[in-house]
């Protein structure tokens, strides 16, 4: 049977941990003779050791530092007690990657605590000796290296790991996109190519010798067209990688001007402060002024559009408005295109109006979130 876990936050366990710690070192050290009128001093240094972990994770160099100070202080207040929260701090440093500097800082430290009990200690050198490594026994030292250097090297295979899935699956589904590029190409490529040369042959025929063309063939040449165009736009996204650069905001201006060549009067209008945005907002600002250019040269009927983009403090807003048939009531249901992108900015957060103008026309406005982007 399956068990549920409970996620203990990281924070609440640092500070389980320091107070803990604190406790013991507290516990063992009030234990021991008394220091000769130094408990207070011995008292507070022992606990701002055992607390200080409660940093580890924020700051392990500061917290190595200070409870290595603590140690010394304690020992010269008369403590013998071992310097559990430095240990616990060198395990916690080596475990972010600061092995040398543990390493200088243990080295020091030890020196540190036998001069330290040479000059505030009377008695044999052996006994001072002795208490020194009391407070930092090399064999404990040796193990929170140890131990710290293992659980980095584990965390780093689990990155590794982690990162080696997320390739594997990115590849996959390139080779999958990739597989229906071509099933498409090869299934439909060919057939559309074929009725739009037919068609486009009979239109041409029927020209020369003086006949009216039927609608329903220049339907079909259209027809023949625009499959073949979002055919081949479908096959380009469909074998896209990331070794070709996206569309973003720095091809709308030549985008706007392709559309001009249609006899479609176009202005870009940009308001505010240009500035960086991130790539998959530029991507989608892009595709929502050509779609909806397109959308504007194939059915709305206009004379004249107008494309704003306005940089804002947190977000990018763009308009497109167009002088077409579009009546005020009621708004006309969306279609694939308006669909589209309707998912890509709710993908990205943002707000997408597309609607009829009261003044005729229709409009689209987006807003997409660019979360202070530099």
């Amino acid at each position: 049977m399956e068990r549920g876990r409970f996620a203990v936050p990281a924070q609440v366990t640092d500070w389980a941990i320091a107070a803990g710690v604190a406790a013991l070192l507290l516990s063992t050290g009030l234990s021991g003779p008394p220091a000769g009128g130094r408990e207070l001093l011995g008292s507070a240094l022992l606990a701002a050791g055992g607390l200080a972990l409660a940093a580890r994770r924020r700051a392990p160099l500061v917290v190595l530092a200070v409870t290595g100070l603590s140690a010394v202080g304690y020992q010269a207040a008369g403590f013998e007690v071992l310097a559990v929260s430095y240990l616990v701090a060198v395990y916690g440093a080596v475990r972010a990657g600061h092995r040398t500097v543990a390493l200088v800082a243990s080295v020091g430290l030890l020196v540190v605590l036998h001069v330290t009990a040479l000059v505030s200690h009377d008695g044999p050198a052996r006994e001072v000796v002795a208490q020194a490594r009391s407070t930092l026994e090399i064999a404990w030292l040796i193990a929170a290296f140890a131990a710290g250097e293992a659980v980095r090297q584990a965390e780093r295979r689990a990155d590794e790991a982690e990162r080696s899935r997320e390739e594997t699956a990115r590849h996959r589904a390139d080779e999958e996109r990739l597989r229906i590029a071509r099933e498409l190409h090869d299934s439909l490529t060919h057939q559309i190519s074929v009725i739009k040369v037919q068609s486009e042959v009979a239109v041409h025929v029927a020209r020369r010798r003086g006949e009216q063309v039927p609608e329903a063939l220049l339907a079909i040449q259209e027809a023949g067209r625009e499959a073949s165009r979002e055919l081949r736009a479908t096959l380009e996204a469909l074998r896209d990688d990331d070794t070709a650069p996206p569309h973003g905001l720095d091809h709308i201006p030549s985008l706007v001007k392709r559309f001009r060549t249609t006899g479609l009067e176009t202005t870009l209008t940009i308001d505010g402060r240009p500035q960086a945005v991130p790539a998959a907002v530029g991507r989608t600002a892009y595709r929502i002024v050509q779609e909806s250019l397109t959308n504007v040269a194939r059915h709305a009927a206009a004379s004249t559009v107008a494309v704003l983009i306005d940089y804002r403090p947190d977000h990018l807003a763009i308009r497109v408005d167009d002088n077409g048939k579009a009546a005020p009531h009621p708004a006309p249901a969306p279609g694939l295109g308006l669909l589209g992108m309707r998912e890509r900015v709710t993908a990205l957060g943002g707000r997408l109006r597309t609607e009829p103008r009261s003044a005729g026309g229709f409009t689209v406005q987006a807003e997409l979130p660019t979360n202070g982007a530099p």
